[in-house]
């Protein structure tokens, strides 16, 4: 996989830095949803959600359509593998278990007596 420019994940991270739109996010784990219906459970307007979406949106986490007269909002996965990809670099960098690191050198060398 090639990774994605550090602008794009920029956008991305930019995108979720904003509480809302990381609830909306977690919505649309489970369906797609109308935007009438991603807008329900938060006290602002439906302008405000669109502003929302459209930042998600042009992050590439989530896809919009119309059917009918009904905009719909899809939770699209890819541009968060690259995030998890561009995270996991820092696995390395976890901490070291001394007390693992401790029994397991008692384990491997003789004992000194």
């Amino acid at each position: 996989m090639i990774p994605r420019p550090a602008s794009s994940l920029d956008t991305i991270f930019a995108a979720l830095a904003d509480p809302t739109r990381r609830a909306i996010l977690t919505m649309l784990l489970e369906d797609d949803m109308a935007v009438t219906d991603v807008a329900h459970p938060f006290g602002i307007s439906l302008a405000a959600i669109s502003k929302h979406l459209a930042i998600l949106a042009g992050a590439g986490l989530i896809s919009q359509e119309k059917r009918g007269r009904v905009k719909w909002c899809k939770l699209e996965p890819g541009a968060m593998r690259a995030v998890s990809v561009w995270i996991q670099g820092f696995g390395q960098f976890e901490p070291l278990d001394l007390d693992a690191f401790e029994r397991f050198l008692a384990a491997e060398l003789p004992q000194a007596e």
